[in-house]
């Protein structure tokens, strides 16, 4: 059977984006996240977070406590997600797995024998567009307020204003492959 995947950014997409979250109590679902990501799951996709968390690097917080993070989460979203990656690094550090590079996506794909050709990624910054065009992998753009302004030069494939509208899209696209 042919694994496919939904890679999904973390901050702005599924949670509410407090600009480097340093407090569990801080997370909190965008609207219809849960919704939206429950839709995918039952229409066959892995649901994979990659996330960039330069303030490990940094020394806001520890990776202990974004895999704390990741565990709450996924607790809030009754085990929806198979996977998290994060990368650790500062964008100084030039490593392979920070966003829009395709390090994490290349991992997840080894690790779960992705079919890329039949999988997306979903953000709300451009850097997450970029990322699904490096891997080859079906960009799509969440849409909010603070980055309406995307719109005008975005690459991705489709935007949406929430998960659950992407997964209806996604799953409709998945049904005609």
């Amino acid at each position: 059977m042919e694994v496919k995947a939904v890679f999904l950014d973390r901050d702005g997409t599924i949670i509410e984006d407090v600009h480097y979250l340093s407090r569990l109590e801080d997370i909190k679902l965008m609207p219809l996240a849960k919704e939206g990501l429950t839709l995918m799951k039952e229409c066959g996709y892995k649901l994979i977070v990659v996330t960039n968390q330069s303030g490990i690097g940094r020394g806001y917080f520890s990776e202990d406590f974004v895999r704390k993070t990741h565990e709450v989460l996924n607790d809030m979203l009754d085990n929806l997600i198979d996977a998290f990656y994060f990368c650790p690094h500062r964008p100084e550090d030039n490593c392979s797995c920070r966003k829009p590079k395709p390090g994490m996506i290349d991992q997840a794909v080894k690790d779960f024998g992705i079919n890329k050709e039949k999988s997306f990624v979903v953000g709300d910054k451009e850097t997450d567009v970029e990322l699904g065009l490096n891997a080859g992998v079906t960009p799509l753009l969440v849409v909010n307020r603070e980055n309406a302004h995307l719109l005008e030069n975005t690459k991705a494939k489709a935007f949406f204003s929430n998960l659950y509208e992407v997964a209806m899209w996604i799953c409709r696209k998945g049904f005609m492959v």
